[in-house]
């Protein structure tokens, strides 16, 4: 397969964040957020090292109480990637994880109306060294400012947003505090765009991309991709979280695909490929390319796998894979790299291709 096609990035400011890079021509990280009560250690712990298994490079966690932020002596330690802690209307909680050895803070000012309480998150994070996402949705913008609020202010949503973090970002250069991140997310990909695309051309802060409260794998994941993915190609964005109802997994795995479909991200796993399916087909396309997929989940390397239903553009469709199986009609052909190997029967696909893949990986 040919190598990666990288888009022309937007130049930023770089943010530590523990021992990753944000911004800065740093590579795109992934992140996703536990939804285990972070007070509950080993819930917490296990979830962060499967979420790092699956490749996240920074996770977040929610720190509503004091015994959340107490539960982080013991979970900094243990975690294998970066931790943030999510910070909304108590700044006691961002002062508490601040104090733990939080590796960043994501706050939103709007939720804390004592400006001598941000200030002194400020002050706090500025002493530690740690860097403060400033996080802004419309939903803590819109009830105050918005039409639903029968205000007059007309603003859309994503001035009403940019210009909320222009605000903010005030009371931060009053600090001399500039080690920041910077989102603001809705649920609506056109708004997220036009939001993101604002911010991009007002600030050099890096950014972190994402929907807020975008659905379910099936309806979060494409309203996430048509945002981020439409950002990342004009080289808009530097960290990203595909928000999803359900296990936070399958946020990292979309994170990951998307990164590694733009050519941001140097895949590690094996890629499979399969056609749409039509009426010329034989096989049960989509269950072989499952069943291969999960025959080769082990792996960390790259290698792309097709899985073709027919004998008419199969052959041709698969040049470019480093294995291929075009289905006929009771049998099967496999290829390695554009050469025909030969024909299995029906019954012998999967373990003659999961073969081919253990030999190609071992030479």
């Amino acid at each position: 397969m040919n190598g990666p096609q990288q888009f022309a990035r937007r130049q930023t400011r770089a943010v530590k964040v523990g021992n990753l890079t944000i911004g800065g021509g740093a590579p795109i990280s992934v992140q996703s957020m536990t939804n285990t009560v972070t007070a509950d250690v080993p819930a917490t712990l296990a979830q962060i090292r499967a979420l790092a298994a699956a490749g996240a490079d920074i996770v977040r966690l929610a720190t509503p109480t004091a015994a959340d932020t107490a539960a982080l002596k013991d979970i900094l330690p243990a975690s294998p990637v970066p931790i943030v802690a999510d910070v909304h209307f108590h700044f006691e909680r961002a002062l508490e994880a601040i104090a733990a050895g939080v590796h960043k803070i994501r706050l939103n000012p709007g939720n804390i109306s004592d400006r001598g309480k941000v200030r002194a998150v400020i002050d706090a994070a500025k002493a530690a060294g740690i860097p403060i996402r400033i996080g802004v949705n419309e939903g803590s913008v819109r009830p105050r400012t918005g039409p639903r609020s029968g205000s007059a202010d007309k603003r859309p949503l994503p001035q009403l947003m940019v210009d909320a973090i222009r605000g903010y970002l005030e009371i931060f250069a009053q600090a001399s505090f500039d080690d920041l991140v910077l989102s603001a997310k809705s649920h609506d990909a056109a708004n997220c765009i036009a939001a993101y695309r604002e911010l991009s051309r007002q600030f050099d802060y890096p950014l972190h991309l994402g929907l807020t409260h975008a659905g379910t794998v099936a309806t979060g994941t494409i309203r996430s991709v048509a945002a981020m993915g439409t950002l990342l190609a004009e080289g808009v964005g530097d960290t990203l979280r595909i928000s999803l109802a359900g296990e936070p997994t399958a946020e990292v795995a979309a994170a990951v695909e998307l990164l590694c479909a733009l050519g941001l991200r140097e895949r590690r796993s094996v890629e499979v490929i399969a056609c749409p399916t039509c009426g010329r087909t034989t096989a049960d396309v989509a269950e072989l390319a499952e069943q291969i997929r999960r025959g080769l989940s082990d792996v960390k390397r790259h290698i792309s796998v097709a899985v073709m239903g027919c004998v008419v553009n199969g052959p041709g469709e698969a040049q470019m894979a480093d294995l291929a199986v075009c289905c006929g009609v009771g049998k099967a052909a496999i290829y390695r790299q554009g050469k025909l190997l030969g024909t299995v029967p029906d019954d012998q696909i999967v373990q003659s291709l999961l073969a081919e893949a253990r030999k190609l990986l071992n030479e």
